[in-house]
């Protein structure tokens, strides 16, 4: 089967998958049909989130511990079925004034990119309207990652403190982890002004207030076993890893939507790590915990 493609009928549309028991996670031989079928059972909680924001992808053909390549520009061969969207880049840095995205919005072309090795799924805060046309952010996101020795473990006291700042400001925010080291917050954002400048803000006052735990600048030398919290994801043209994406780890981890009472009780980084198959069977029990985020 290796080399050979499989014709397949995915909401009447036709696919040929390709190399399906080649092995993308060798610690778990994890191969390329079990990433299309977690993307394929994932989809009903994944689709939502991916709706109407224009995809890069991280595409790693020979699996996680071969190379890998970004991708934006929408492949030369992706079908005409799979929207397109041409987007302004300003600031490219390969000097594209626009690129051609996909947007995923069903399950044929969620499964045609899982068939591209296209492991992970990264998206920004904003949405495309019916023309193609970028929106306002509809999304706020915080990036809480570690410096060692800290682990997910402080990112949780911190996001924490994250949810009551943002509860005194009538966000809800849901939690997630990263599926790497840390861990994301994501609330709704229905305001007219800048999410940049407001998650900045919020980010400069806890490190102004909790200086042995939190940091808001990238410097690496100030960060070591403090969190970081990044603001400049909110930046337009910035993306972050989908809720419900595989990571590109060792194991087939996932970027899992967490229940604050995981958040609040969580005591040692390995009780948040969630493979595919862990986070099927979450989904199962709790339906989509990031069900809110989506509009």
């Amino acid at each position: 089967m290796s080399g050979g493609r499989v014709p397949v009928k995915v909401e009447g549309r036709d696919l040929r998958l390709s190399n399906l028991d080649k092995v993308l996670y060798p610690e778990e031989g994890f191969t390329k049909a079990e990433v299309i079928d977690y993307y394929s059972r994932i989809a009903p909680v994944l689709l939502p989130h991916l709706r109407g924001r224009p995809l890069t992808v991280k595409r790693y053909p020979n699996g996680v511990e071969g190379p890998f390549f970004f991708e934006k520009n929408a492949p030369k061969h992706v079908p005409d079925w799979i929207r397109t969207v041409n987007v302004p880049t300003p600031g490219s840095t390969k000097d594209r004034d626009t690129i051609d995205f996909a947007v995923i919005e069903d399950l044929p072309a969620l499964v045609f990119f899982a068939n591209l090795a296209a492991l992970e799924l990264h998206v920004p805060m904003w949405r495309v309207d019916g023309k193609g046309r970028p929106r306002d952010p509809d999304t706020l996101v915080f990036d809480l990652d570690p410096g060692p020795p800290a682990t997910i473990v402080e990112c949780c006291r911190v996001a924490g403190l994250l949810r009551d700042v943002l509860d005194e400001d009538g966000l809800s925010a849901c939690p997630k982890t990263s599926g790497s080291k840390g861990m994301q917050l994501y609330a709704p954002w229905r305001r007219e002004d800048d999410p940049r400048e407001y998650a900045r803000e919020v980010a400069r006052r806890l490190e102004s207030e909790h200086r042995d735990e939190i940091v808001s600048v990238m410097t690496k030398k100030v960060r070591e076993g403090k969190v970081l919290i990044d603001w400049s994801q909110n930046n337009t043209a910035k993306t972050t890893v989908a809720p419900y994406s595989l990571r590109a780890r060792a194991r087939p981890t996932v970027s899992t939507p967490l229940t604050w009472e995981e958040v609040e009780e969580c005591d040692d980084a390995g009780e948040l790590v969630f493979t595919a198959a862990d986070v099927l069977a979450r989904v199962e029990e709790h339906g989509d915990l990031f069900g809110p985020v989506a509009p």
